[in-house]
């Protein structure tokens, strides 16, 4: 499965069906690019959940709307409904039981 890419045109259409992950980073943040290589290795190797990534210097209303404060911030929707969500860097392990944890 390939990550996708959001915007502020395309968020509900892309968390509207399923269990999505949603990634709001920013270029800049060191976490969000350790956290990156993680989100990839998950989107090679799981098929049961998508990956949108949502940068929030790009889409600052959308991250307004979700109290972005602090980067990486990981929001978990299920069927467009916000379900959980974490703030900072997590390991491969850690999101994959939070994933399942929240199926």
């Amino acid at each position: 499965m390939e990550i996708k890419h959001g915007n502020e045109n395309n968020f509900d259409n892309l968390t509207s069906k399923g269990l999505v992950l949603v990634d709001f980073f920013a270029n800049w943040c060191g976490p969000c690019r350790m956290l990156a290589t993680q989100l990839e290795n998950l989107a090679n190797n799981r098929s049961e959940f998508d990956i949108v990534k949502i940068n929030v210097d790009e889409n600052q209303n959308l991250s307004k709307k979700y109290g972005i404060m602090s980067i990486p911030a990981l929001l978990l929707f299920k069927d467009g409904n916000l379900i959980d969500n974490k703030i900072g860097y997590m390991s491969e392990e850690e999101i994959e039981n939070w994933i399942n944890e929240n199926k």
